[in-house]
């Protein structure tokens, strides 16, 4: 007799396949999720787990009091077999209902990160923080790295720490965030275990971290390189099909960037806009893929038409992305944002174009990624740091950081009092990110305070956090709370203009100022900065070293200490640097929008050279243009052939 109670009987028995006959049979009749749920069961007994899922979900759909239970089950098994588009469809429907567990919450926290969906993470981290499963946790902590600014992920960090702190992940975790509120105490006591680890060769522990944060606190190179990528490894053969694929090269190279930080006030455009606006359109065609959310848009106050044809990517997978860009038929796409905050660099992976190139965004290797380039100069990407990259070097001749004259605000002239700075005293200053500012740094800035009594520090402070950390930590050195002065950010034009009421910019390592270098230079404030090992300590030297000034990097942290003091002692020589920057920054390469694009644009067709003759990418120096001997114009207008030697701009419209 064809019944439930027999089929039930059979599978409580272990008789699965004749529990299976039964139950086919019932269902002709009964479709109902008792019914489904058994088969579900039966069938995962019989090691059917795809088809098991999916009589999980019939169950779910046809209601009862286990309905729920039923379709958490077919998400999970639908997630471990690989169908994500079920697991996640299962999953949004629980969460829709307000179902949302942690389980659930992991299977589509799984999902999006897989997609390169930060965006859509926000839901699940809490949840999965307060799980008590151990890879629940691990994915909360993996969620939790791309905001330290967040107050309810550093929360969590903090809690996950408290919880785990025999975890090294979470101990990695727990000082990601301590550094952007330059908690310098717990930095130093939390991150003494990490480096007693590493000097036992216990490398793996850097595969708890991200290439990102990894460059806050390590300087070596060959650590670098060991953190954890975002994605799977490359294999050799999908570089090799992606390049070998068949393209229609044109008469013009047509270059993507691809970046969601393409709005006006962002350090990015206040880098590259004006590259953008002179990239010769006779022989480049400029495509932005943009990912810039509705925020950044709605503050732009530019003409984004000037800078390229722009297509919106937002909304679309990677793949939907990467398949609009071949239909394009890019010849070289530039990422510019790399593993950091709300990046789309996993589109790379999709093959989009014969040439891939890295540029700007990120100061390293991008791990797991299919690269042919990264673009730097001699300074950041010397010899010696070859075999700590997959990408092959394109190094331009100057400094591999773009610099709009144009439309960046000229320093205007600025008082101490309006910043709240003695008259009278030397002001050493620091206008970088908190996250940048590690102990090892402070303790110098502090010897070269109590070395140069006369003087006071001025430093940004991010949030009240940071500032009252900071402040803890000078008292507890022993520094004087009124010889530290804190100011917050401000508006471009004034942070601009503040440059010119101190004497000497302090920089940090091993992560140096980058777009805070070059802005302090444009302000007229020099640079005292320490010769890094790594890229992203090498860039001020980068800098400096393209207006004119590489007597202000320090060959080592003694010499950048006691230099920091002679100046201090010798105020003339301040006076002679500001001179230097005021002589040097309409001329020299640092600011010159022009010069550099014309390099940049070699770089392109060096590249794409190689890509057309079937040749594997290799290292590329550009050549040098002429050095100027009369300064650059800096008037904001749309160049025509016969101002700028036979190139034009094309206004997209």
């Amino acid at each position: 007799m064809v019944s439930f109670s027999a089929a039930s009987k059979d599978y409580q028995s272990g008789r699965y396949v004749k529990s299976l006959e039964t139950l086919n049979a019932l269902l002709e009749t009964q479709k109902d999720s008792k019914t489904y749920g058994l088969l579900a069961k039966t069938l995962l007994q019989l090691g059917m787990k795809a088809d098991a899922a999916r009589a999980f979900a019939l169950a779910g759909e046809a209601g009862g009091s286990s309905g729920i239970e039923f379709t958490r089950r077919a998400a999970a098994l639908h997630h471990e077999c690989g169908n994500e588009e079920d697991a996640l469809l299962l999953g949004l429907r629980l969460m829709a209902q307000g179902h949302l567990d942690a389980d659930i919450a992991y299977i589509l926290a799984s999902i999006y990160q897989e997609r390169g969906r930060d965006d859509l993470l926000s839901p699940f981290r809490k949840i999965l923080a307060e799980s008590g499963n151990v890879e629940h946790t691990r994915l909360a902590v993996r969620l939790l790295r791309n905001d330290p600014n967040d107050q309810s992920q550093a929360f969590l960090a903090r809690s996950l720490f408290k919880r785990f702190p025999d975890i090294v992940s979470m101990r990695m975790l727990y000082l990601i965030f301590a550094r952007a509120v330059c908690d310098l105490t717990s930095v130093k006591r939390h991150q003494r275990l990490v480096d007693e680890l590493l000097a036992k060769g216990e490398h793996d522990i850097l595969q708890h971290d991200t290439e990102f944060y990894v460059l806050q606190w390590c300087g070596d190179e060959a650590l670098n390189r060991l953190a954890k990528g975002r994605h799977r490894p490359i294999s050799e053969a999908h570089v090799a099909e992606r390049r070998s694929r068949p393209h229609n090269w044109s008469s013009k190279i047509r270059i993507g960037y691809l970046s969601n930080d393409l709005f006006d006030d962002h350090a990015t455009m206040k880098l590259l806009r004006r590259v953008l606006e002179l990239h010769d359109r006779d022989r480049f065609e400029v495509t932005l893929y943009c990912h810039t959310d509705e925020k950044g848009i709605a503050r732009n106050k530019a003409d984004r038409s000037r800078w390229g044809n722009i297509v919106r990517i937002v909304g679309m997978t990677d793949e939907e992305a990467a398949t609009l860009m071949r239909e394009h038929e890019i010849d070289v796409l530039v990422d510019l944002k790399g593993p950091t905050f709300e990046t789309r660099y996993s589109i790379l992976n999709h093959s989009v174009a014969p040439v891939h190139v890295s540029w700007l965004g990120f100061p390293g290797s991008a791990i797991d990624t299919d690269l042919d380039y990264i673009i730097g100069d001699r300074y950041v990407l010397p010899e010696t740091s070859k075999p700590h990259y997959h990408e092959k070097f394109i190094r331009l001749p100057d400094t591999y950081q773009p610099n709009d004259p144009v439309h960046r605000p000229r320093p205007r002239a600025a008082g101490r009092a309006e910043f709240g700075l003695p008259e009278d005293k030397f002001v050493f200053a620091s206008f970088n990110g908190s996250r940048k500012i590690t102990p090892a740094t402070v303790d110098v800035w502090c010897n070269i305070l109590r070395r140069a009594p006369d003087s006071v520090l001025w430093v940004l402070a991010m949030s009240p956090a940071a500032e009252a950390n900071l402040k803890q930590y000078f008292k507890q050195q022993g520094i004087p709370t009124k010889r530290v002065i804190f100011c917050p950010r401000a508006d471009y034009q004034t942070h601009i203009d503040r440059q010119q009421a101190a004497d000497l910019a302090l920089d940090t390592w091993p992560y140096n100022g980058h777009t805070t270098t070059s802005e302090q230079l444009w302000g007229g404030l020099p640079v005292l900065t320490l010769k890094g090992t790594n890229f992203a300590s090498r860039v001020s030297e980068s800098l400096l070293n393209a207006i004119g000034l590489p007597e202000l990097v320090a060959p080592d942290v003694q010499r950048y200490e006691d230099l920091a003091v002679e100046l201090y002692e010798n105020p003339e020589r301040i006076e002679a640097l500001k001179q230097t920057i005021e002589d040097n920054r309409h001329i020299k390469p640092l600011f010159d929008a022009e010069r550099f694009c014309r390099h940049i644009e070699t770089a392109y067709e060096m590249a794409v050279a190689r890509a057309k003759q079937g040749l594997v990418p290799d290292h590329i120096d550009v050549p040098a243009r002429p050095v100027r001997n009369e300064p650059f114009s800096v008037e904001d207008t749309i160049a025509t052939p016969a101002e700028t030697g036979g190139y034009k701009l094309f206004d997209f419209g």
